[in-house]
């Protein structure tokens, strides 16, 4: 199995879409559209800004990620790509529960035909499901992205994440650019539970010993009704450069050698930019 590695450089060309963080008191108030309750305390290893080893203590909080992939028809205009990723991200203002978002045109080369990429991160389970039933959400689909697509895929998983409202919210001059990085797995039906749980583990690890490379790391089981993948992952980098130098790094491979391609039946891997447009979309 190939690793999900760096595509061929091109230039700088495509088109991205920035992250539109979900945290504004105009629209949740002074209270919030909070997360209640404090899952449970980590204690990890990771490298300081030295590059030594130390031990951290955190608590963790769990969150819900979705992730959405679109196959957009080939003649998309600029004004119909515009109009279907201003749409979806205006869905965290018409309903509770969606707490960050950022989404844009995948970078590189097109893989499976898949165009673009949406990521969302509500409180809980009970909120996405109602995100999938809420009438605005519907709407969008079908008048304004559907028509303007050939297919889509939902992965969702129930993730862990420091809690502090930075991390969880996905808001600060740390989420306000850099690249997304979505990697899907299906692993071989023997390998469901430990060796999936232990080798995505080692991965989140990794990325945990590398916060000058690295803002956050969330992996799960997928949930959904879509059973094309048995789990997901995101990363979102600093920038392109250190997206480069993670996935060309002598540990990542030799960790995707050693831990995933003897289990992963199916991988799917792709990237967006995110660039920097301030924390609030008026």
């Amino acid at each position: 199995m190939v690793v999900p590695c760096l595509p061929v450089r091109q230039p700088l060309t495509l088109r991205s879409f920035p992250i539109y963080s979900a945290v504004s008191s105009k629209v949740f108030g002074r209270q919030g559209n909070g997360i209640r309750g404090r899952n449970r305390v980590t204690s990890f290893s990771c490298a300081n800004n030295n590059g030594q080893r130390e031990s951290v203590v955190q608590h963790r909080r769990k969150v819900v990620e979705h992730i959405c992939l679109l196959k957009a028809k080939r003649d998309l205009s600029n004004d119909e790509e515009n109009n279907i990723l201003d749409y979806l991200y205006t869905s965290q203002y018409q309903m509770r529960g969606i707490v960050a978002v950022s989404l844009g045109q995948i970078s590189g080369q097109i893989k499976e035909d898949y165009t673009h990429a949406v990521f969302m991160r509500f409180r809980s389970k009970e909120d996405l499901g109602k995100f999938y039933e809420n009438p605005f959400y519907l709407e969008v689909l079908k008048e304004h992205v559907l028509p303007y697509c050939h297919g889509l895929m939902n992965v969702d998983y129930e993730a862990e994440v420091e809690d502090d409202i930075l991390p969880i919210f996905r808001k600060g001059e740390e989420f306000n650019y850099g690249v997304e990085f979505v990697l899907l797995i299906a692993f071989v039906e023997a390998a469901i539970g430990e060796p999936a749980e232990d080798a995505l583990t080692s991965l989140q690890g990794l990325a945990m010993e590398c916060p000058s490379l690295i803002v956050q790391c969330t992996q799960g089981s997928n949930f959904s009704s879509n059973e094309e993948y048995t789990h997901g992952l995101v990363i979102r980098f600093r920038s392109f450069e250190a997206f480069e130098i993670f996935l060309s790094s002598s540990g990542y491979r030799d960790m995707w050698k050693s831990k995933f391609e003897p289990i992963a039946r199916k991988t799917l891997a792709i990237h967006f930019a995110v660039d920097p447009v301030g924390n609030e979309i008026m």
